[in-house]
């Protein structure tokens, strides 16, 4: 036991000393409203001024911190730190720098700004529900390409993630070979998102979504009546989902065809908009995973407050366009494969009384 008689506790420095506690810096928050003209606001956080001002003060209680002790952020500074980290897609340590704040804040901040912007998913994000509001949804539809009963467009759009890690990896990764969620939707004419599913990894089928989806459940209820939703040869035919015809016999086919497809459109262009108002979507989200699928969620709300207001859609660079194309880009040949075997049922009544009732009448 003599060597502990020759151990002097005073040659090791503290860990103080040799791991210094960094000095806490305040750095400058400018304040973008002021600094910014409408133009470039916009490009910089994806909404306009009066959008941003009305969305902090519907989230401003939810947001505050309770005291202002170590120069907490306002919740002004909180939500134009969200929209920039959702407009650019990249590190949180850029988004923190833009806003004067270290990474760590910019993550917490993220995470609250966007579960406050998702509770309000019932109040922007719903389907017709009187039946005045269903009659005018299918007459928006009708005039499109005299489509009738139709009171959206669903399909599903990947939200690129990274690998969430863990045992169950690999169920994230899609049909493209990347780690995604695929996020099921339904379009008005208007490009809003009248409906949203965000919980399901990318190898999750389209049809298998929305087979468990509560949209199912209320359709299968006849809560909508006799209307009908259209989609891709993804889906299987249903008396309130029809999709296109693999093989066209007649005149009247090919106007349910080309009608279906031309309605089916908007939901296609509304991922467009969607993805590039927030290019974070097709660029990736370095984020936990019910952190990335409160955001979609959140984005989604954006998106159709965007609509409401008329706001201009931001012009995206072409490292955002191209990440946006590959993200959407549709495997025509995989679908077709897909499709024979959810629509191989070519006698489906709803489908049928479509086409020998109304279409063969045009």
């Amino acid at each position: 036991m003599d060597y502990l008689m020759d151990f002097d506790i005073n040659a090791y420095s503290s860990d103080e000393e040799q791991f210094p506690r960094r000095p806490k810096i305040i750095r400058n928050r400018p304040n973008h409203f002021e600094e910014w003209d409408e133009t470039d606001f916009i490009a910089r956080f994806r909404l306009s001024k009066r959008t941003t001002e009305n969305l902090i003060e519907e989230i401003e209680e939810l947001i505050t911190h309770p005291t202002e002790r170590n120069d907490c952020l306002s919740a002004e500074n909180q939500v134009l730190l969200t929209l920039r980290f959702l407009a650019t897609g990249s590190f949180l340590s850029v988004a923190g720098d833009f806003c004067g704040v270290h990474k760590s804040t910019a993550s917490r901040t993220v995470k609250r700004v966007t579960v406050a912007l998702a509770n309000l998913r019932h109040r922007y994000i719903k389907m017709p529900q009187t039946y005045e509001e269903i009659l005018t949804c299918r007459q928006q539809f009708f005039n499109i390409a005299r489509f009738p009963r139709c009171i959206g467009a669903i399909d599903c759009s990947h939200v690129k993630i990274q690998s969430p890690g863990g045992d169950s990896a690999e169920i994230f990764r899609n049909r493209k070979q990347f780690f995604s969620l695929n996020v099921q939707t339904v379009s008005d004419t208007n490009l809003k998102i009248l409906d949203i599913v965000s919980r399901w990894p990318g190898s999750a089928h389209d049809a298998h979504i929305f087979r468990n989806s509560a949209l199912c459940a209320r359709f299968e209820m006849g809560q909508f009546r006799d209307s009908v939703l259209v989609g891709d040869s993804g889906y299987p035919v249903k008396k309130y989902l029809v999709t296109p015809l693999l093989n066209i016999n007649s005149n009247a086919e090919n106007l349910y065809n080309e009608s279906l497809i031309r309605t089916r459109n908007v939901v296609e262009r509304s991922y467009g908009v969607w993805k590039r108002r927030f290019p974070c979507l097709a660029m990736g989200l370095r984020l936990k995973l019910d952190t990335v699928q409160a955001l979609t969620v959140a984005t989604a709300i954006l998106h159709n407050v965007a609509v409401n207001e008329n706001d201009i859609l931001p012009a995206v660079n072409p490292e955002q366009e191209a990440a946006i194309n590959i993200v959407n880009n549709v495997d025509e040949e995989l679908l077709a494969t897909q499709a024979v075997g959810l629509n191989y049922n070519l006698n489906n009544q709803s489908r049928l009384n479509l086409i020998n009732n109304y279409f063969a009448r045009l």
